[in-house]
């Protein structure tokens, strides 16, 4: 109450529900695979921890209200922005925060630096400034993000501060993606809630409307409230989960230091993989897959379990998944050689390859596998058919069938698991024999789920012509060669 006897406009930070007490147990989207028993075994980088989630609090409302030990205050560099967090702040701190922030002479982009709160019920505001995002420098944006939310940590810290209450600091004016920010933010509070926790008791997310959703979605992968939700969690977090402190980890800049540089140990005990596996060729692809020769001999000599191949293969496909979400790969994209169209018979996403539209001779075909797991990473967890246009393609659109292995062997499981059919439209003698070459000697599981179709209308009895987008000259193409229109449609392959 105020001195006037009228409710206080502020809330108090121990008055609101903590991120446990509201837990109700949630069904995961019924689509996705379910998680094996075998997998319980199997814990999350961000484990079930009672006592962590006991300090957090979701709260939809107004940062500048809540009455803790300090909060945040997102601003520009001078500490002079308009935005709707900042402008709160500065309404109930009164004008005399206005005369402390020019004696700060700004704040550099990551930093974080202290005033008090004058009028607010917080004793402390922590002003740091967020970065502005661009995705061709994603990976500078992603550390400075991460270096806002460390070092309001580390000041709160330092000042013996036992409650601080968190805006959310990229803000729309700096077009950085929310959930990509999300989960930056609240990896980084995990990360310093194990090292430092006993220094914190309360960390509250004060929200908007807007990002409520986001953070309701992607706090249980962080502070999962029960050993079941960390399990259900687990195959939803990113593949770039920070290191030890929650930095974002760019792999191409880490160092590998081993006994003998550029030789490859030949001991075989399975311990020594991961050693092993630092090993850099000069070829871009075997500085992502490691030694391959070395992983098969192992698997023949039974000194490597499956369990360990696939873990290492997770290793490296996630390598591959963190370079593609860094890399620039708009020259790959403008080709249009791969994209997403409707949905087949079935109700499963097609994807459409246009052999044409791949100029092998012409482009960087690392930065082509790079783009397709780019694509492909969040279509492959559910069911999906592809439709490949061999349509008037010729020598400089042919993808080596070295380059398909490699594509295969990258790839995660879920790809091959979840693909249900590949229609090979237009298909030539000499591609159709190469295809079967390729799935009888270098590929297992593929030769049954490729489909041969001479014609559109084939075509659009497994996937209705208004789902998939075709290219004009393949239209152009089955017009000339196979009539506009057929009075019965040839039977459809089998699904």
């Amino acid at each position: 109450m105020d001195p006037l006897g009228a409710p206080s406009q502020f809330v108090d930070v121990d008055s609101l529900p903590g991120w446990t007490d509201a837990y109700e147990a949630k069904q995961l989207d019924s689509h996705q695979n379910p998680i094996e028993k075998a997998q319980v075994d199997i814990r999350s980088p961000f484990p079930y921890r009672k006592d962590i989630n006991a300090k957090i609090i979701l709260w939809k409302g107004d940062v500048a209200l809540l009455n803790c030990t300090a909060i945040v205050n997102t601003s520009n560099e001078s500490l002079t922005d308009k935005n709707p967090v900042s402008e709160s702040i500065f309404m109930h701190a009164g004008p005399d925060l206005r005369d402390e922030l020019q004696k700060l002479k700004g704040c550099r982009t990551g930093e974080a630096k202290l005033t008090k709160g004058f009028n607010l019920a917080a004793r402390f505001i922590i002003h740091t400034v967020g970065p502005k995002y661009k995705s061709r420098y994603r990976t500078a944006a992603e550390s400075s993000l991460y270096s806002c939310y460390r070092n309001v940590l580390q000041l709160a810290r330092e000042q013996a501060m036992c409650s601080i209450g968190f805006c959310v600091i990229n803000s729309l004016k700096r077009c950085y993606p929310l959930e990509d920010a999300t989960h930056i933010a609240l990896r980084t509070v995990r990360r310093f809630l194990e090292i430092h926790g006993e220094t914190l008791e309360k960390v509250v997310f004060a929200v908007s409307e807007l990002e409520e959703a986001t953070y309701q979605k992607l706090l249980p992968l962080y502070f999962p409230r029960s050993l079941e939700e960390e399990i259900q969690s687990l195959p939803y977090l990113p593949a770039d989960i920070g290191n030890a402190e929650g930095e974002p980890v760019v792999p191409e800049r880490q160092i590998r230091i081993t006994e003998k540089p550029g030789v490859p140990d030949d001991a075989s005990d399975e311990e020594g993989l991961e050693a092993d596996l630092s090993f850099i060729g000069s070829h871009a692809f075997a500085r992502m897959e490691g030694d391959v020769d070395k992983q098969r001999r192992l698997i023949l000599q039974g000194q490597l379990s499956e369990a360990a191949l696939q873990k290492q293969h997770q290793r490296n496909y996630n390598r591959w998944l963190c370079q593609a979400r860094a890399e620039d790969l708009s020259d790959i994209a403008s080709l249009k050689a791969l994209y997403q169209t409707g949905v087949d018979n079935c109700g499963r996403t097609v994807m459409v390859v246009v052999g044409r539209n791949i100029p092998v001779t012409l482009i960087d075909m690392e930065k082509a596998l790079l783009y397709f797991i780019h694509v492909m990473d969040h279509i492959a967890v559910k069911e999906y058919v592809l439709v490949y246009f061999h349509t008037l393609t010729n020598d400089y659109n042919q993808l080596d069938s070295n380059f398909l292995k490699k594509l295969y062997d990258v790839v995660d499981a879920k790809y091959k698991r979840n693909l249900k059919a590949l229609y090979f439209v237009h298909p030539t003698f000499r591609s159709k024999v190469s295809a079967w070459f390729f799935t009888t000697f270098t590929v297992s599981g593929l030769k049954d789920k490729i489909h041969y179709v001479e014609s559109l209308q084939q075509l659009f009895t497994a996937i209705p012509p208004e789902q998939i987008d075709l290219p004009p000259f393949v239209l152009e193409y089955d017009a000339r060669e196979n009539g506009p229109y057929y009075s019965s449609y040839p039977p459809s392959p089998d699904l």
